[in-house]
């Protein structure tokens, strides 16, 4: 059986997900995964009056990044823009902003760093923040609201090691803005590994009503499904990153350093229904395999793209054939 570039939104019965070793040699995909039993999968579905695009293909729909930086907030939605918000999580997204945001001295356009805001427990010390790294996997604590704290965080962990080739008639001054200096780390409060999966389902209504109503929805759900198989998993709402369209927004953060398929990944999915989430806790966190029917893209924890990892080899794809004259 050949793989289809096309994405389609198929019944659960249908699934079809590779796994990673090889990733671009696959001949076959593996087995489809099994049915929800009735007896374990009596969740709601999707509510049908969602305008949900199930058309486009997924994969490809995510930008590439380097680093998303979670700011924990303690709050389950936002205002539209993030930056807008009256709160220390707004402070703290106003002032990495004005560090390597768009008019900011350490803005880089080849080096993109996804600013998010999540459901997370926020810092119990006041003025101060806590910051989750992916797919860094780290956990900052109680970073001063201050801009030279900022500064210090954005250039000891979100600036570029390298600079792209682009950069390389810049002044000296200029390139030191935009290169990373760990040294800085120092200056803030010491990284803690995350050991544990993530799972970020967007949840901002504030900004879309799609996601305002499906990402608890998921939420809900994720949190039931892992308690029953017993995994121990960081669940929360995050807010904007892109394809309100197709809603059921999920990325799942598995943690390096386990000698286990996808270890160190951020794996996008996209249109995931409350009745897709216990597969894909089965299928993704538990047994390491990525879903392709749900794919919008991600990242390993080197900084590959996972679309182009997983997207069909070339003799899968549909070629044209002349017509015979």
């Amino acid at each position: 059986m050949l793989l289809n570039r096309s994405v389609r939104f198929l019944p659960r019965a249908r699934i079809r997900s590779i796994a990673t070793t090889p990733a671009r040699h696959q001949t076959s995909p593996p087995p489809p995964l099994p049915e929800c039993s009735p007896a374990t999968c009596t969740c709601a579905g999707t509510p049908p009056d969602l305008d949900i695009d199930r058309k486009t293909s997924l994969l490809h729909t995510t930008a590439p990044y380097a680093e998303q930086v979670l700011i924990c907030t303690g709050k389950d939605d936002w205002t539209s823009r993030i930056e807008d918000e009256d709160s220390p999580s707004g402070d703290f997204v106003r002032g990495l902003k004005g560090e390597i945001g768009r008019g900011g001295e350490g803005f880089d356009p080849f080096n993109n760093v996804l600013t998010t805001l999540s459901s997370f427990p926020a810092s119990p010390t006041p003025n101060t923040t806590i910051a989750l790294l992916f797919p860094s996997f780290k956990r900052i604590e109680g970073i001063p609201n201050t801009k030279d704290a900022y500064a210090a965080f954005a250039t000891a962990y979100l600036k570029a090691r390298t600079l792209h080739p682009a950069h390389m008639g810049l002044t000296p001054e200029q390139k030191a803005a935009l290169t990373r200096d760990e040294a800085l780390a120092a200056r803030i409060p010491a990284p803690e590994p995350i050991t544990k999966p993530t799972v970020l389902i967007c949840g901002h209504g504030g900004r879309d009503q799609r996601c305002g109503v499906l990402g608890p929805m998921l939420q809900s759900r994720f949190r039931d499904a892992f308690k029953q198989k017993e995994v121990d998993v960081d669940v929360g709402l995050i807010s904007h990153i892109g394809g309100h369209k197709y809603a059921g927004n999920v990325i799942i953060y598995l943690p390096p350093g386990e000698e286990k398929a996808l270890a160190g990944w951020g794996i996008w999915y996209g249109r995931v229904g409350p009745a897709n989430v216990e597969e894909i806790v089965q299928n993704t966190v538990v047994d390491r395999r990525v879903a392709l029917e749900f794919l919008r893209g991600g990242i390993t924890h080197e900084g590959k793209d996972i679309a182009k990892i997983m997207e069909p080899p070339e003799e899968a794809k549909l070629t044209l054939k002349p017509k015979a004259r």
